[in-house]
């Protein structure tokens, strides 16, 4: 397939509004305090008749500094201490867990995110991943997705050898931006030595996929500085690279009430910025996944969306659409059968919880027939930037020009700016569409009209 963009900066300028990033459709707004432990039990004896293989997510929320830019649910402490009883719980939870789900089930995908997950010592990595294998069946032939977040600032040579000794195969580095001067306006002050050290050290000890998270829209970034932190970027190769959009909300984040607007870039420096970037990459013979990602020709997210293979999960962009995804730890959402689930978002109530022998469920959402069927729809174009018709219309028995007679016509006005191009047999996004895929997503969302711009961040 054609995995190419073209940046039209008049399109974006008008198209460029808020909107979800469906890591899930209905997004995870749509969680209620209705659903409840009783659900989601149902929700696992169904998984389970079904089959099928699982993964794993485990939220590790501490970090040891704040990152003024920072959307994440994290606890920022200086004390290492505070991590044993998150711990202690946290393997009694995949204990909880791990006795729901049929022991026959494999576990293809495991993701430790944060947070920083190298907050904890070498020991308390070992014992959560020895409990995990204890309660859960993981793979031992390296032939699962093992990745795990990590901060350059605390990862060592010895840790990684620890992470791949544990069984991470993949790893993702946190750089954002090598500036010295935007580093210290969002207080995250990491050298280049660091990070490129830590990037090699996974090569040698063979991590099969590596990624650097960037971020665009930083307070003092310029094209000219951004360009410099990309070169070196460039230079050592990493697998794939994430270029975020830096949402700037302080009225929801409070770390983020540390940073001068004044000095964040306006949003024609933020454009040209992403404008460069896509080039660059392209250039260096990367290739657009969709929603921020990039990745070489031979990662495993290219194939996966050549070969049609490609999913997205509250994780991001995965290759593993057949698996349950189980969430472990304050604030980790799950997708369990026909439903979504978050965990409870404070210690003390999954403390609480957790010490009733209680599973910590705070809400849910059951989906039903019509979002199933928009949850496909969605996943197809933000994944492959096309849809067959036809296979949506033999899978959940609709008629699709019917069913969405309001949705295919809301999408005329985007085919006539050459977004994406309309037939008979189905949509195809152009390549000066897949920049804005979000907004072409919208138009499916049934739930979007009852939500305030002010709940997403903008789409570019």
């Amino acid at each position: 397939m054609d995995q190419s963009i073209i940046f039209d900066l008049d399109l974006i300028n008008r198209y460029d509004k808020a909107g979800p990033r469906y890591t899930s459709y209905p997004t995870a707004l749509e969680l209620h305090e209705g659903f409840g432990d009783t659900d989601y039990r149902w929700h696992i004896a169904k998984s389970n008749q079904a089959g099928g293989p699982l993964s794993l997510y485990f939220h590790l929320p501490f970090c040891d500094t704040v990152c003024f830019y920072c959307a994440c649910n994290k606890i920022v402490t200086k004390n290492r201490g505070h991590a044993a009883p998150y711990l202690d719980n946290l393997c009694k939870e995949i204990a909880m867990q791990g006795a729901l789900f049929d022991n026959s089930r494999v576990v293809n995908q495991l993701h430790w995110g944060g947070g920083t997950p190298t907050f904890l010592g070498d020991a308390q990595m070992r014992r959560l991943m020895d409990v995990t294998r204890a309660h859960f069946k993981l793979r031992d032939d390296d032939g699962g997705e093992y990745s795990i977040e990590v901060d350059p600032r605390e990862t060592h040579d010895s840790t990684i050898r620890l992470l791949r000794e544990l069984g991470f195969n993949r790893i993702s580095l946190g750089v954002q931006d090598f500036d010295p001067d935007v580093q210290k306006a969002v207080n995250r002050l990491q050298s280049e030595e660091q990070t490129l050290g830590v990037l090699e050290a996974a090569r040698a000890e063979g991590f099969r996929s590596t990624n650097i998270d960037l971020i665009y829209g930083l307070p003092l970034q310029t094209v000219a500085t951004f360009a410099k932190t990309l070169d070196k970027i460039l230079a050592a190769e990493p697998d794939r690279l994430s270029v975020f959009n830096y949402a700037h909300m302080p009225a929801r984040f409070k770390t983020q009430r540390q940073i001068n607007d004044a000095e964040l870039p306006s949003p024609e420096v933020k454009l040209a910025i992403l404008q460069m970037v896509g080039l660059r990459l392209t250039e260096a013979g990367y290739v657009y996944i969709g929603m921020d990602h990039f990745a070489l020709p031979g990662d495993e997210l290219a194939v996966a969306q050549r070969e049609g293979k490609l999913y997205r999960n509250f994780q991001g962009y995965s290759t593993h659409s057949d698996c349950d995804l189980v969430g472990l730890g304050i604030t980790s959402i799950g997708r369990v059968g026909d439903a979504y689930i978050q965990n409870v978002k404070d210690l003390e109530t999954y403390d609480r919880l957790i010490h009733h022998q209680k599973l910590p469920v705070f809400k849910g959402v059951d989906l039903d027939q019509d979002d199933k069927l928009r949850r496909a729809v969605i996943t197809q174009l933000i994944c492959h930037f096309g849809l067959n018709f036809a296979a949506i219309e033999k899978e959940f028995a609709i008629d699709f020009a019917g069913y969405f007679a309001r949705e295919l016509e809301a999408l005329r006005p985007m085919q006539a700016d050459g977004l994406l191009m309309l037939s008979a047999a189905g949509i195809t996004v152009s390549s000066a569409g897949r920049l804005l895929i979000r907004n072409i997503c919208m138009v499916f969302d049934r739930y979007l009209a009852q939500k305030t711009q002010q709940q997403f961040s903008k789409v570019i």
